[in-house]
């Protein structure tokens, strides 16, 4: 099951969206490029387990 999130990127800080795999566990971590300036985001992405609400923030890649 997929559903989409925005987010602001950590380096431009345009707010872009961005595809969520739900199946893929309720906590996630992991790197996509900024639809805008191609740098390198890590997303960490957590899901609630009742209601299947979105929560993702972004850092700079390490």
């Amino acid at each position: 099951m997929q559903t989409t999130e925005d987010y602001q990127c950590a380096y431009c800080g345009e707010s872009s969206t961005t595809f969520i795999d739900i199946s893929a566990g309720y906590e996630q971590s992991y790197i996509e490029d900024c639809q805008v300036c191609c740098r390198p985001n890590q997303f960490f992405v957590s899901i609630d387990r009742e209601n299947l609400d979105v929560q993702i923030t972004t850092d700079y890649r390490e």
